[in-house]
């Protein structure tokens, strides 16, 4: 872990600023908000064993797919895809995650879809997850609850949505600017999103998955920023989560071989300070050690014959965040 300077000291990456106005970047600290009750979802709609109070599923799904499911995945990925793109349209200032909950909710049920997050267990006696979106602002790493804050002019924010339907899961997440965004934390998020290409183009089959954290890590730690180690990408298919996990940094002993027909997310947690989190009470949030902001992007892919195919590419590319910035 790197041993941060003090707010008035020079930033440690050379800039020749001090700490507080480099890669610090923390802001007024993110503070839990009110959260609404359980939206329901209708019966019509196929739900993954733990809703109503289910249980969770196993981790028994074979990790190459049939070609029935491939298809499926295509499907449900472009679902999520083109709801995270809509939602991203909604992080203006004033507007509470809340308000941008409801929305996807809203948008899983037109498209006659469960929203994976809405009920999925907690660990460590943590309650099942109250919401239809994880909504990670600033500081929080991942797995932010909405609630009644309303976004503020500079904020960042994290959308991370799951789709399951055709009884499969579509996992994207993408962070929006809020308003007027300063420079360093605009370099953070697109740096981020590079990172999340380079581990793309480095997931090939015969490869082994440590060579996709390694690229993530060189990238990230070659621009000055932290890689989080704590969350990692995973497995998906029919099972929200598999038994495969992609870490976003060099792990030497993680030397599974890549294969044709996987299908898993890649999904990096960049920060501007130290890559240690801390965890809120409600079981759920994750936020940066040192309350330094933090930005992730993640697709779900397909590893095919020579590459990757990403699965959650939406129908609109030009309204999505992934080619906009």
């Amino acid at each position: 872990m790197r041993v941060l300077p003090k707010a008035n000291e020079q930033c440690w990456c050379g800039s020749g600023k001090k700490f507080k106005r480099c890669h610090r970047l923390a802001t007024t600290p993110v503070k839990p908000g009110k959260i609404s009750s359980l939206r329901p979802i209708p019966d019509s709609i196929a739900k993954p064993s733990w809703a109503d109070g289910g249980r969770l599923e196993r981790w028994d799904e074979p990790r190459v797919k049939s070609p029935d499911v491939i298809e499926r995945m295509r499907r449900t990925g472009r679902d999520a895809a083109d709801t995270l793109a809509m939602l991203g349209a909604l992080c203006q200032p004033g507007v509470t995650t809340e308000a941008i909950d409801v929305a996807c909710h809203d948008e899983a049920v037109r498209r006659g879809a469960y929203p994976s997050p809405l009920e999925y267990p907690g660990g460590s006696g943590a309650p099942p997850y109250p919401k239809s979106l994880c909504t990670s602002v600033n500081e929080v790493i991942c797995h932010g609850i909405p609630d009644d804050r309303p976004l503020v002019d500079g904020d960042i924010v994290n959308l991370d949505v799951t789709l399951y339907k055709e009884g499969v899961h579509g996992d994207t997440n993408a962070t929006f600017y809020v308003g007027q965004v300063d420079e360093e934390s605009k370099r953070l998020v697109t740096v981020t999103r590079d990172c999340l290409l380079r581990g793309i183009e480095a997931a090939k089959p015969g490869r082994r998955f440590n060579e996709i954290g390694r690229a993530i890590q060189d990238h990230a730690e070659g621009h000055g920023f932290g890689v989080v180690r704590d969350f990692v990408g995973h497995g998906i298919g029919e099972q929200f989560h598999t038994d495969l996990q992609i870490c976003h940094y060099y792990r030497p002993g993680q030397t599974d071989v890549i294969e044709p027909g996987m299908t898993f997310t890649i999904e990096p947690m960049i920060t501007a300070g130290t890559w240690e989190p801390r965890m809120w009470s409600d079981g759920w949030t994750a936020v940066t050690a040192d309350r330094g902001r933090t930005a992730q992007f993640e697709h779900t892919i397909l590893i095919t014959d020579d590459g990757a195919e990403i699965l959650t590419t939406p129908g609109d590319t030009a309204t999505h965040p992934f080619w906009t910035l």
